[in-house]
């Protein structure tokens, strides 16, 4: 008798582990593993008069930034969790950025996924403005291939287009986009 519920026991956890070695995110890509990525983005930095960067003068800082990003998402089904670090140059009043992020989000469509962000931001002024720290919360997206009619060009990771927005500590405005590599 004994040797008869064994056996239903292993036929019945059989069906479950194939199917979680099977299991299929939408563009096709495994459910459960480690997606690392690298990616170039462009935008503008402008911070409120009232933020921590204020010059003497009531100026306001702002300026151009490309931004280097690299990062690794950790799938979970449907959704996913990651890490991300970002190397910037800024134009204008910001010399450089550098920050770290967490994120967390959905995947949405054949390829893409809308995300959150928050992290810590560290922000090397130019002329007047000094060197600041503090957190950094955003949004955003990433449409891949799939999604805008080209899944035959680059597979089911390769190449997403992101737009994000970001708040420095609620003090500023953060719009930013580009292309982001998967691997």
């Amino acid at each position: 008798m004994k040797k008869y519920l064994l056996a239903a026991a292993a036929l019945a956890i059989l069906p479950a582990t194939a199917m979680a070695q099977t299991e299929t995110a939408p563009d096709g890509t495994p459910a459960f593993g480690i997606e690392p990525y690298v990616g170039v983005l462009g935008g503008y930095h402008s911070f409120d008069r009232s933020s921590e960067f204020g010059s003497p003068l009531g100026g306001r800082m702002n300026g151009g930034l490309v931004s280097g990003v690299a990062g690794v998402n950790i799938p979970l089904g449907p959704v996913f969790v990651g890490a991300e670090g970002n190397a910037t140059k800024g134009f204008g009043d910001i010399d450089w950025e550098y920050g770290v992020r967490g994120r967390v989000g959905a995947r949405a469509g054949d390829s893409g996924m809308i995300f959150a962000s928050a992290g810590y931001q560290w922000v090397n002024g130019k002329r007047s403005y000094s060197d600041h720290k503090d957190w950094i919360y955003g949004v955003g997206v990433e449409v891949g291939p799939k999604d805008i009619g080209l899944g035959g060009l680059t597979g089911n990771s390769g190449v997403r287009l992101r737009l994000q927005a970001e708040t420095y500590d609620f003090d500023s405005i953060r719009p930013m986009a580009g292309v982001i590599f998967h691997f």
